[in-house]
């Protein structure tokens, strides 16, 4: 992937990372948050309706890790990679919010031309490499990714999400173990949310602090931060974007964070308790920001209300409106060719096995 990707070696867009946010960044982070926040409520809704099908994963909750992150980093420069709760990173990352909305209702407006669906949002102008619905899938491949940067001698840095559960995944020893070894570029970011659909990380891994795992079983330099805080993400986030694109190799990030929904929509979200949920709702990584700019009195209650309003009206009025009105996906043959499809591919018939 990372040969056909990154063909020639972009010019940073963007300045460095700054070691703290200003008043202007927290503010725009925190509407950029919300935006986030209503955007995935809103595709619950639609799920609902009954207009978005097949899985959906949310990311309610998680805000702050992707946004800290990307804040410290060059979005539309590096390249990032997640699983399947990706909608979010794939907005910030400068997908359009209305080609991804599009994408969920399977129009041929969205950003696969609603071939893909939720679990595999795309968009390699802004080098957001994917959404992948395997567990632990994108761990690999952004080694991949990095391995061409070091190979063309870019700036660029490869950063992988991923949540804590997948780190049990053989794929994760492998490509921690090759990345160390190789001196890769890559910034691994594990969101961990405590919990692998249903199972509690305490009852499924035996290690339970993962940047402990990555840096004592690979020698790799490693941080832990409080996910819901979205400056403190942001400060560690710096300290590892800038070792990884000044020391050319690997970074793990662990953030600590929660998922305010279930695994998926099939999830009814029976295991967990009404008390930790409670405890978790009490640190919202909106509220956290919000809460500590009023008490600085840079923002008040009603100036959020607005905010809030106004983009709940945004979504609705247009990224929603863009999504119902997108015709289906062009039915044509021949736009059907240019995509992987079994009746296409000489390979999984049984007649061409064995060179038949």
């Amino acid at each position: 992937m990372g040969a056909t990707t990154a063909k020639k070696s972009r010019k940073p867009s963007g300045k460095s990372s700054k070691t703290s946010l200003n008043l202007a960044d927290k503010r725009r982070l925190l509407e950029e948050m919300l935006f986030a926040r209503r955007f995935e409520e809103r595709c619950y809704e639609a799920y609902v309706e009954r207009k978005i099908g097949g899985f959906l994963h949310l990311y309610c909750g998680q805000e702050a890790c992707c946004y800290g992150v990307m804040e410290a980093a060059r979005p539309g420069f590096d390249y990032v990679i997640t699983g399947y709760r990706d909608h979010i990173h794939a907005i910030k990352c400068g997908a359009d919010p209305k080609r991804v909305m599009a994408e969920l209702y399977g129009k041929e407006t969205g950003c696969c031309k609603g071939r893909g669906g939720s679990m595999h949002i795309f968009d390699t102008e802004k080098r957001f490499m994917g959404g992948y619905a395997l567990v632990a899938q994108p761990f690999p491949l952004a080694a991949g990714l990095a391995k061409t940067i070091k190979m063309q001698g870019g700036e660029e840095i490869a950063i992988c999400f991923l949540g804590d559960a997948a780190n049990n995944q053989g794929n994760f020893h492998e490509t921690l173990n090759m990345a160390s070894i190789w001196k890769l570029p890559v910034l691994f970011v594990c969101e961990n949310n405590m919990y692998g659909i249903g199972t509690r990380i305490d009852r499924s891994t035996a290690v339970l602090d993962q940047h402990v795992r990555a840096g004592t079983a690979y020698n790799m330099q490693v941080d832990v931060a409080d996910g819901q805080d979205v400056e403190a993400v942001y400060a560690a986030a710096v300290k590892a974007v800038d070792y990884v694109r000044g020391q050319r190799k690997p970074y793990f990030l662990e953030l600590k964070t929660y998922r305010y929904r279930g695994h998926s929509m099939s999830d009814s979200n029976a295991y967990r308790s009404k008390e930790e949920e409670q405890e978790w709702a009490s640190r919202d990584p909106l509220y956290i920001l919000r809460d500590r700019l009023i008490k600085a009195k840079k923002l008040t209650m009603k100036q959020f209300e607005d905010m809030d309003r106004g983009i709940i009206k945004q979504i609705e009025d247009e990224i929603i409106q863009f999504a119902e009105e997108s015709p289906e996906p062009d039915p044509d043959p021949a736009e059907a060719e240019k995509y992987v499809l079994a009746e296409n591919d000489p390979y999984v018939l049984v007649t061409n096995l064995g060179g038949k």
